[in-house]
């Protein structure tokens, strides 16, 4: 199956519709990402959608609502979770200024502190 982030004016992400293969698929045998956009534009009278993966090897993450599609980096990135985090530019995913502890505990990010708060 085939995944199609439909997008608003302002690329945002307002769902993501499931097409068959069987209907992005060329008269060679090749998936064609705009033969779906052509399809889901006609059954829903308009629209603009972007395809997306589960496995990112479309557009670096997968599409869910409220992400925005990044026409620079060609990519569905998440917002922003928290004022201090950056976003990496090859993974376009969003990274705290210090890594989540690996001692098995569990955590939570602390904006004030700028670290990770262990749970208890």
């Amino acid at each position: 199956m085939a995944h199609f982030a439909r997008l608003n004016e302002r690329n945002q992400v307002l769902n993501v519709e499931v097409v068959n293969n069987d209907v992005i698929t060329d008269e060679n045998g090749v998936e064609q990402e705009q033969i779906g956009i052509d399809f889901l534009t006609n059954l829903n009278n308009g629209g603009w959608y972007k395809q997306t993966s589960y496995n990112g090897t479309i557009r670096k993450n997968f599409a869910c609502k409220d992400y925005m599609y990044d026409t620079t980096r060609n990519a569905f990135i998440a917002q922003q979770p928290y004022t201090s985090w950056t976003l990496n530019e090859t993974t376009c995913k969003w990274k705290a200024p210090t890594a989540y502890p690996d001692d098995g505990k569990n955590y939570y990010w602390h904006e004030d502190t700028t670290s990770w708060k262990e749970i208890t």
